[in-house]
């Protein structure tokens, strides 16, 4: 038989729940002594009978104990240890009521079985199943709280509602629970569409989050094979200097060594001669010593009369063997290095450099010159009488002939140590006067500013102003601009050691976009690298 077939055969009839303490009727019905006793005592008057097959009986039945069914129990029991299910007995039959209800008006917790006749009746107020039916009752009055005083915020029974509840706004316990509902359902729905744009929020951060990490590595692996292509270029530079210096070595050694050589001959040249004297000065006959040789006696002649000349001229080849060409050295590194740094830069991270960029002069206003490269805006305090144009400011600003549209770009500005200047990025479309045409008092322009008063430095954008963190003013006068175009970004960094960031600027560009130069008071000025 199967383990749900038995369990069904072993289960009471009465509390539904397996027998505990079988006993058996007359009739063959078995139940747990404590059911079956409840319902014998309920049927003192109408007389007894078996709960199942209605069975009756002239007297109050005896109750047999069911041995072998409570061996088989047991049995059953203790191959299927699973708990059973507690829950509130029910007042009749001492049954476990989980899932029937409780009976305020009787103070009684019901099964199932018991519970249609109390279902029936308005007065029957039925809750779900509760061992605290002293919280469901008025503790002055102790009747049913059926009732909800909005204004007291309390549940009360009919006795409160006519005394010191009297004229408030009283409900019953329904109503005000379903207004009640309707309220945390509304609170409901807005948390739940807060919990839903927190999930957006959270998804979007890891997709950020995604996204940094594979730009993070895209990016490392971009610096690293730039590195790895300097250190290439680092040691082919190498490699040529020392070559220039072991070949320079080579040209030295190998003209040492031919004066060398030549020096030797001459010294055994003289050490002969002076051999060669040395004999007649140490001969004791005069008609000897005299009668010597006219040509040693020439070259005697020769060597008195030229010591000076043979000096210089030895002179003049130690000299004629030169030394290393350092100069030659130093150019060739310093120009391999310069074509590293520049190729460098061209190639840094999808990086584009814009030190060619130029000033437009015909942007200029009449009180800034611009230098002869193009590169320096300095204040003037003499007009310049230029031509007044729509392209002109009438302030003391300039734009760069150069425009962006596209991609990264980076180069760098320095500034004056007095007075006051802006730099920055601008519209071809910014106003050429009044307020509106400075950098950073509209919506087409964007500047970091050094005040000439105060010495300060802050960005603006739109006429908002932004002071920048501390520290600040920043340690250098020479700044990095960074414009990625496509990402809507802008940024100012301040080239000191360690390098600083200072601000960055987000937007969504929509027209192409100059670098622009702002100069007032003293002598000030602004130079592009």
């Amino acid at each position: 038989m199967a383990s749900a077939d038995l369990r069904d055969e072993l289960t009471c009839s009465i509390c539904l729940n397996i027998y505990t303490d079988p006993v058996i009727l007359t009739c063959g019905h078995s139940y747990c002594r404590v059911c079956i006793d409840n319902v014998l005592d309920t049927q003192v008057v109408r007389g007894y009978s078996c709960p199942e097959c209605r069975q009756l009986f002239n007297t109050r039945p005896d109750l047999q104990r069911a041995l072998r069914l409570r061996n088989i129990v047991e049995s059953f029991l203790s191959t299927h240890p699973e708990q059973e299910e507690v829950g509130i007995a029910c007042t009749y039959c001492d049954s476990p009521v989980p899932a029937a209800k409780t009976c305020l008006h009787c103070e009684a917790s019901l099964c199932n079985k018991h519970l249609k006749k109390h279902s029936q009746s308005a007065e029957h107020v039925l809750t779900e199943p509760t061992t605290s039916l002293g919280d469901r009752k008025c503790s002055v009055h102790k009747k049913v709280l059926d009732y909800y005083c909005s204004e007291d915020a309390a549940c009360i029974c009919v006795y409160c509602s006519v005394g010191e509840h009297r004229g408030h706004a009283v409900e019953t316990l329904n109503e005000a629970s379903e207004k009640k509902k309707e309220k945390l359902r509304n609170i409901l729905q807005k948390l739940t569409l807060k919990r839903e744009e927190a999930e957006k929020s959270f998804q979007s951060l890891q997709e950020l989050r995604r996204e940094v990490s594979d730009k993070a590595s895209g990016v490392t692996e971009e610096v690293t094979a730039l590195i790895r292509g300097i250190k290439e270029q680092l040691e082919a530079l190498e490699q040529r200097v020392l070559s220039e210096i072991s070949r320079q070595e080579v040209q030295v050694s190998l003209r040492v060594s031919d004066l060398i050589r030549q020096l030797e001959i001459k010294k055994e040249d003289l050490s002969r001669k002076m051999g060669h004297i040395e004999e007649l000065c140490n001969m004791m006959d005069p008609l000897t010593v005299l009668q010597g040789r006219e040509s040693d006696s020439a070259d005697y002649c020769d060597t008195e009369e030229g010591d000076n000349e043979d000096r210089e001229r030895d002179d003049n080849k130690v000299r004629a063997v030169g030394d290393l060409d350092v100069g030659l050295i130093s150019a060739t590194l310093h120009s391999g290095l310069a074509g590293i740094v520049t190729g460098v830069k061209r190639q840094s991270l999808g990086l584009n450099t814009a030190s060619d960029m130029l000033l437009d002069v015909n942007t200029a206003g009449n009180n800034v010159t611009v230098s002869g490269d193009m590169k320096t805006v300095s204040r003037s305090r003499i007009n310049q009488s230029r031509p007044e144009t729509p392209e002109r400011f009438q302030s003391n600003q300039v734009l760069s002939s150069r425009s962006f549209s596209s991609g990264r770009h980076y180069w760098e500005v320095e500034g004056s140590e007095s007075g006051g200047w802006v730099v920055g990025m601008a519209y071809r479309s910014i106003d050429r006067k009044g307020r509106q045409s400075e950098i950073g008092w509209n919506i087409k322009s964007w500047g970091l500013r050094r005040s000439w008063y105060n010495n300060q430095y802050y960005v603006r954008h739109d006429s908002k102003r932004i002071q920048l963190p501390p520290p600040c003013p920043p340690s250098s006068r020479r700044f990095g601009i960074f414009l990625d175009y496509e990402a809507g970004r802008l940024s100012f960094y301040d080239l000191c050691d360690p390098i600083r960031h200072l601000h960055t600027f987000t937007a969504t560009f929509t027209e192409p976009l100059h670098a622009i130069f702002g100069v007032y008071g003293g002598n000030t000025w602004l130079r592009m690298y």
